[in-house]
């Protein structure tokens, strides 16, 4: 499945957020990951994004797209995040 995940969380905890998020999908601009995980992955990456959250204070948005190729997108502007490497 493809995925697109937009964070809102206090800035005290925007690095682990990001570091943790980046083991699984690209960054693609701030507070913006995507890319392709299998369902496994993506059932571990929301048990570990958990525990770095405050579920009352923190938001975490998620799409899954069955295919990629069914996405159609415009960059408008600078690309901040390229998709050729995952850390």
């Amino acid at each position: 499945m493809y995925v697109i995940l937009v964070y809102d969380v206090k800035t005290e905890r925007v690095n682990k957020v990001n570091k943790y998020l980046r083991q699984y999908l690209y960054w693609r601009q701030n507070s913006v990951f995507e890319g392709e995980i299998n369902k496994n992955t993506f059932n571990r990456l929301l048990t570990g994004l958990k525990k770095h959250l405050d579920l009352n204070a923190d938001s975490v948005l998620i799409y899954t797209i069955p295919e990629k190729k069914r996405i159609n997108s415009i960059l408008i502007g600078v690309e901040k995040g390229r998709m050729d490497t995952v850390l």
